[in-house]
């Protein structure tokens, strides 16, 4: 493994600890639960289908990546992520949609669906695609007559599923680690007092990569 790929699996760890931090992508809901019924056992149990549905969300963004990365070449693949993220990002600054929802007292089957639309509704999956795409050298394949380079990740299912575990991993580890530190020491009470605009700092970040894929993808096609 060179240290460019080496790069790149530890970028999709630590987005998924990035993503794990959000509390719109579940431990915010998680603890709630947990403190309903007064058990840390409730806590665990949510996180399971919680991060079920956060992995089924960027499966489905990594294997469109792949299925695309077919037809188009990776400087192309790249600057056509970036150019997504970037519309997806300004959409989602100024629509200011609404979350969707769930009972509170929500089965697993529930939290899988709540958690699956809410990565879905916050483009977490697009902002894990340009490091598929940048991943591994290209490959050459025919397409209706004419030869094209198609990034190696983004060719191989199986590379793309373990960027999936990878990544829901680094979600996981996180997203468990302040559910149960907001449960025992902190307590939802403090959220009140030290919010921190997270969905501003999600935008930016989604802007901030696709303009990363862009620059990326223009400067390999120099």
């Amino acid at each position: 493994m060179d240290q460019t790929t080496a790069w790149i699996w530890l970028s999709l760890f630590g987005l998924g600890l990035f993503h794990g931090l959000n509390p719109a992508m579940g431990w915010l809901f998680a603890t709630g639960l947990g403190l309903q019924e007064g058990r840390a056992q409730a806590v665990i149990y949510a996180l399971w289908p919680i991060a079920i549905g956060h992995a089924a969300a960027i499966a489905l963004a990594a294997f469109v990546t792949t299925l695309i990365g077919y037809a188009l070449p990776t400087n192309i693949l790249l600057v056509l992520t970036g150019v997504v993220l970037l519309l997806f990002s300004g959409w989602r600054l100024l629509a200011r949609f609404r979350h969707p929802k769930t009972r509170f007292r929500a089965s697993a089957g529930e939290l899988v669906w709540w958690s699956f639309l809410m990565a879905s509704a916050h483009g977490a999956g697009l902002m894990v695609a340009p490091l598929l795409v940048a991943m591994g050298p290209a490959v050459q394949h025919a397409h209706h007559g004419h030869m094209h380079h198609a990034p190696a990740m983004a060719g191989s299912l199986l590379d793309a599923t373990l960027a999936v575990i990878v990544h829901t991993a680094g979600m996981f580890v996180a997203m468990a680690a302040i559910a149960l530190l907001v449960y025992y020491v902190v307590g939802l009470e403090i959220l009140r007092r030290a919010w921190i605009n997270t969905d501003l700092v999600w935008v930016a970040v989604l802007a901030i990569t696709g303009v990363v894929a862009i620059g990326l993808g223009v400067w390999n096609m120099g």
